[in-house]
């Protein structure tokens, strides 16, 4: 059953980014809206620029065109104006682009694996359990939705297996594949990141809000492309411990804290 507060995924006639629930995203929100004006003012200037010289100009009104082929003053001005528009945007893209892609000190990582046409992944810091989670058919959708008590299901976003990962903790995602060209993204979380096949790549993200989240492979990568959905639960630090007991359980592992005694009394032993 769902624990989370919110989900968040794409809604039909959607006009805007899905809500951030990560600092990245924020910025990104922040600065798609300064583009935004920066853009609009650009489009009107330019736009009563061209009715202007359409007006002034005319054979009506210029019946004797001008013969004048320099402006030092426009010629300064059509230079300089453009280069600070772009310092201006591209000071805020450049720290952006460094946030998103310097990893602060990570709490936790995982590892995801693109697959022809599914997800897998791996839990190395929690005793590298893992699983593979595959998309929910519109067949089987009412009835898994009913058997696991989920109102609404998500068509083309369920999936049989879920990530896990808590509230407030800096989440580094290791992204491969095993065959073609993938891509690991949750709009929600300003991540988007390529699986390519013998490289790992890295990201990370740190969710300000529990619930479940929805992403997609966003590479097209042959006929099954878009059924390649990701979905993400983000719970409390409690309950993320408590189900990783019950996947390291699932996966034939000892407890976590049983391991973690038995490494520091060996650790502690004399030698």
């Amino acid at each position: 059953m769902i624990t989370g507060v919110s989900a968040s995924s794409a809604v039909p006639w959607q006009k805007d980014f899905q809500p951030a629930v990560t600092s990245v995203m924020e910025d990104v929100h922040d600065f798609h809206d300064l583009l935004l004006v920066i853009i609009t003012l650009i489009t009107v200037f330019v736009l009563a620029l061209l009715l202007y010289t359409m007006w002034k100009f005319s054979a009506k009104r210029n019946p004797v065109p001008s013969k004048t082929t320099h402006h030092a003053t426009l010629e300064m001005a059509w230079t300089i104006v453009p280069v600070i528009i772009l310092v201006v945007i591209a000071v805020p893209s450049f720290k952006l682009l460094y946030k998103a892609d310097v990893l602060p000190k990570v709490d936790m990582t995982i590892k995801a694996i693109g697959n022809q046409w599914n997800w897998g992944y791996e839990y190395p810091d929690h005793g590298n359990f893992s699983f593979v989670a595959n998309m929910i058919g519109e067949s089987d959708l009412q009835q898994w939705a009913k058997e696991n008590k989920i109102n609404n299901p998500k068509r083309l976003l369920e999936t049989d297996a879920e990530v896990v990962v808590p509230v407030n903790t800096n989440v580094r995602v290791q992204v491969t594949s095993n065959d073609v060209l993938h891509a690991w993204a949750v709009p929600a979380f300003g991540v988007k990141i390529d699986a390519v096949p013998g490289r790992l790549n890295q990201t990370w993200f740190n969710v300000k809000k529990m619930g479940t989240y929805y992403g997609q492979c966003s590479e097209l990568c042959g006929q099954n492309h878009g059924f390649m959905p990701i979905k993400v639960r983000v719970v409390s630090k409690s309950e993320f411990a408590k189900w990783v007991t019950a996947q390291r359980a699932a996966a034939g592992l000892e407890p976590l804290k049983q391991k973690r005694r038995e490494v520091a009394k060996l650790n502690n032993s004399p030698r």
